[in-house]
């Protein structure tokens, strides 16, 4: 592996601490309480990283987003981990209904709201849902939608899953009680690479790169637990999903400890 690449992400630790440090400690010291809660001052931290990385990152992976969410996002959205509502640029006014944000992170939400502004979804007339919870918060999201079974026709994760408690099981309870038959499940993630010494670069900085970047991992294969959900609410041991379509992101090098992959997953409608 290209020692350059395992080195890499010392730069990206570098610059997000250097825009989000002294932002973070000057938060602290208005607020003396955050020193004894860790994740509120996790995701205070988060806040003023995606502020600064937030644009760049939306850039960077424009294409894979626009070949990935724009043709296949319908009906009622659910954004997994909204983040400053980027998904937004990419939805087609034309073919979606409703745009459900969710996003823990309530120094995010002025941002969603900005752009969901700009791209028509409103909360004045319920096409924009923002809910302040996790995406494994599956009771709240059904409770905010008058929900008693699925209730959503796309669920994207764009760069979520990575974060989440239990992914596995979450991942689960998104495509059992809250994906439609019929509907998409669509994601673009940084994952476990299959490359056994780019993998275990990715595991060994995992622990360490999760503290300062509010809980996301390096190493999980977000991907493969995707494609590997079942059916839970039925009798049978295939597979919940119709058809699925995976792909890497164009131009990517297999050496690096960002190793990308988006999906197009349609549940299966009996």
């Amino acid at each position: 592996m290209n020692f350059s690449a395992i080195l890499g992400l010392l730069t990206d630790l570098y610059l997000a601490f250097k825009f989000a440090l002294v932002p973070s400690l000057l938060d602290t010291a208005r607020q003396p309480s955050l020193l004894i809660r860790p994740i509120a001052l996790s995701r205070i931290f988060m806040a003023h990283v995606w502020t600064a990385f937030g644009p760049g990152v939306d850039e960077n992976s424009r294409l894979e987003k626009q070949k990935l969410i724009t043709p296949y996002a319908h009906g009622v959205v659910l954004d997994a981990g909204a983040g400053h509502g980027h998904t937004m640029l990419y939805l087609d006014p034309a073919k979606v209904t409703k745009y459900v944000a969710v996003e823990p992170n309530a120094d995010m939400h002025q941002h969603i709201r900005r752009k969901a502004a700009g791209a028509g979804f409103n909360e004045a007339d319920g096409t924009l849902v923002l809910l302040g919870c996790g995406i494994e918060d599956i009771g709240t999201i059904r409770a905010a939608l008058n929900a008693n079974g699925p209730c959503v026709d796309t669920i994207v994760s764009v760069l979520t899953l990575c974060t989440v408690p239990e992914p596995q099981r979450t991942i689960q309870a998104l495509v059992d009680d809250i994906l439609r038959p019929g509907g998409a499940f669509l994601f673009y993630e940084h994952v476990l690479s299959h490359r056994a010494d780019v993998a275990w670069w990715q595991q060994f900085w995992a622990p360490i790169w999760q503290i300062p970047f509010d809980g996301c991992r390096l190493d999980r294969p977000t991907h493969l637990w995707i494609s590997e959900v079942r059916d839970s609410k039925k009798e049978r041991t295939g597979s919940v999903w119709a058809a699925q379509n995976v792909w890497g992101k164009d131009g990517e090098t297999e050496d690096t400890l960002f190793w990308h992959r988006a999906g197009n997953f349609v549940k299966r409608l009996d």
